[in-house]
């Protein structure tokens, strides 16, 4: 046994010591109710009014419950409907003129998709520069002047650009490919 197990041990016996042997007796100075004789003074409450005069407690009758907080059907829902809708959001802004004029103008026309393809490497092959792009996973390996899947054309290789043209609204992109190697 440990010096530990030993100090435990010994606290253990003297508990139990005490709970067999200790005093076990209720504790005589309880103090119980006093009955107050009927003329003696009340003590004052401590915000109390002054009273004019004493009047019997008056049992006011039940008002209902539109005339205390009201009835407002959007607030609460329903009428009788304990767990109806509450809507807390504010209502909108009024209309500013500059959003109806903003609203007026025609739509943006229509711009290309961003360049979905990764840049992998680039070579030079047979003197010209082939790009090796990755799209999901398909890889494709582009020259100048190849059509990728019939959507985008590769105008040029010149590093550190591609410049590719998105066929459907023939409009200019390009993709940064890095300095000479």
């Amino acid at each position: 046994m440990t010096p530990r197990h030993i100090v435990m041990a010994v606290a253990l016996a003297g508990a139990a010591a005490l709970v067999i042997f200790g005093d076990n007796r209720p504790a005589a100075d309880v103090v119980e109710a006093v009955e107050r004789a009927p003329g003696a003074r009340k003590p004052a409450p401590l915000a109390a009014k002054p009273a004019a005069k004493a009047q019997a407690p008056a049992i006011l009758r039940l008002q209902p419950r539109a005339t205390l907080i009201g009835d407002d059907d959007d607030k609460l829902g329903a009428p009788g409907d304990l767990f109806g809708r509450r809507d807390w959001t504010p209502p909108p802004p009024p209309p500013d003129p500059a959003a109806k004029a903003a609203a007026a103008l025609p739509p943006p026309p229509p711009m290309a998709p961003p360049l979905p393809f990764t840049y992998l490497g680039k070579a030079v092959a047979d003197g010209a520069w082939e790009v090796y792009l990755a799209r999901g996973d398909k890889t494709f390996i582009v020259r100048d002047q190849m059509v990728i899947e019939g959507t985008y054309r590769v105008d040029a290789i010149t590093p550190p650009n591609l410049t590719l043209t998105y066929l459907p609204l023939n409009q200019v992109q390009q993709l940064n490919i890095g300095v000479l190697d």
